[in-house]
């Protein structure tokens, strides 16, 4: 018998970095935020494809880039984190564009850039 999340895992050569903003108290008491890491080296795989967007205003169509990440099902990733994906020996930075689609063997979710912290 296949163990299908065996495969799948086989296919995941990109990694993934999970970073968060947390607020902490700095030693003269003021508030400030870091970047804190809360996941590394996670086996993933980053997916392109594009898409005909149609605008409403004068019907035409735009390509539009979809990026999709495909991870381990039990990963949690808080809204509003950022995510670098290492291939290679390339980085992208993106965050979550929303909920994460839950599969039996993984879970896919569409990223857009990361812009920065808000």
């Amino acid at each position: 018998m296949v163990n299908t999340r065996k495969a799948l895992r086989k296919l995941w050569k990109d990694r993934l970095t999970v970073s968060e903003y947390k607020e902490v108290v700095k030693p003269n008491k003021a508030t400030g935020f870091v970047e804190e890491v809360v996941l590394e080296d996670e086996p993933c795989k980053l997916s392109f494809s594009s898409l005909q967007a149609v605008n409403q205003n004068d019907q035409t169509a735009t390509p539009v880039q979809v990026v999709k990440l495909f991870l381990d099902e039990n990963v949690e990733i808080k809204p509003g984190s950022k995510i670098t994906v290492t291939r290679r020996d390339r980085v992208y930075e993106f965050s979550q564009s929303g909920l994460p689609g839950v599969f039996t063997n993984h879970q896919e979710i569409v990223l857009v850039p990361f812009q920065g912290w808000t």
